[in-house]
């Protein structure tokens, strides 16, 4: 199986609002008993919309650059 690069939920952070959830366009994310995670991370685009619409930042989709040779 393959290591997946995904967005990171604070669920410290998360009121568990469900934004994330309802404009994931991949329908990657679920909410749990917990709190949103990625359920099928497969599908995971890393599009950043649910850090971009996460109203208390508890969602992190951190890039790296990598130059090019």
């Amino acid at each position: 199986m393959s290591e997946w690069v995904l967005p990171e939920i604070n669920l410290d952070m998360c009121d568990r609002c469900g934004a994330c959830v309802e404009q994931c366009p991949a329908g990657a994310v679920e909410m749990g008993p917990e709190g949103p995670f990625i359920a099928r991370p497969e599908d995971c685009t890393y599009c950043a919309q649910c850090d971009a619409i996460c109203p208390r930042g508890a969602i992190t989709v951190t890039y790296e650059i990598i130059w090019g040779t």
